[in-house]
């Protein structure tokens, strides 16, 4: 049988790596997981920008006039996907400063399984917007999904999923049901365990990161 090829892409950025390893290990603390997920966020964030487009600028430096490159395009947005995705926030806002911030609040129905929305906060010209959407983990998928639905619902029309563990399963279904987001992970693993827990992933990512463990 041939291998499943799944439409994802893998930074493996020897730091984004190491600081990966780090965050896996179950004695690394709140303190230092919060601080090892924004530096890898931002370590992302400067290769999923690595395409945007530029234009010419003309500016002047204390010697003389030259040509510059300023990006151009459309502006960013960043949507973190409640409550693990906050995690992420900071480091992409650190690389993209003028980024405007959306939120995203899905839980899962106890009975059905089935993602709900619980709050949906974004900018007022998402339409005009690329939009990065962050959540560390991509386990089943259900929740990034219902996310992406939700965000074209609303007029979104470029969007990006930046995950930082995912599961095969998860990415099938993202792909699947939204075939025109790229996804960007750090890692790709390999199952889902029976309670929807990556393997082997690293626990629940909102607990490590506020500490409700």
């Amino acid at each position: 049988m041939a291998e499943e090829k799944l439409n994802v892409h893998l930074i493996d950025h020897p730091l984004i790596q190491h600081k990966l390893t780090l965050m896996r290990q179950k004695t690394t603390g709140t303190k230092d997981f919060r601080e090892l997920l924004e530096e890898i966020s931002m370590l992302m964030a400067y290769e999923i920008t690595r395409n945007f487009p530029l234009k010419d600028v003309e500016i002047e430096t204390p010697v003389a006039k030259c040509k510059g490159k300023m990006l151009a395009g459309k502006k960013v947005g960043v949507v973190p996907i409640l409550r693990a995705g906050l995690g992420m926030l900071g480091g992409v806002v650190n690389m993209i400063p003028a980024a405007r911030v959306g939120h995203v609040g899905l839980y899962r129905d106890p009975e059905t399984l089935k993602p709900v929305e619980y709050y949906c906060k974004l900018p007022s010209d998402v339409a005009e917007r690329m939009l990065i959407v962050v959540d560390p983990m991509l386990a089943t998928g259900g929740s990034s999904s219902a996310a992406l639905t939700l965000l074209k619902e609303k007029g979104a029309k470029s969007i990006t999923l930046m995950c930082l563990v995912a599961a095969p399963e998860g990415i099938r279904l993202v792909n699947e049901e939204h075939p025109d987001v790229p996804i960007y992970v750090a890692a790709v693993d390999d199952h889902l365990n029976e309670k929807g827990y990556i393997v082997p992933g690293l626990g629940d990512a909102g607990d490590r990161i506020f500490g409700t463990l």
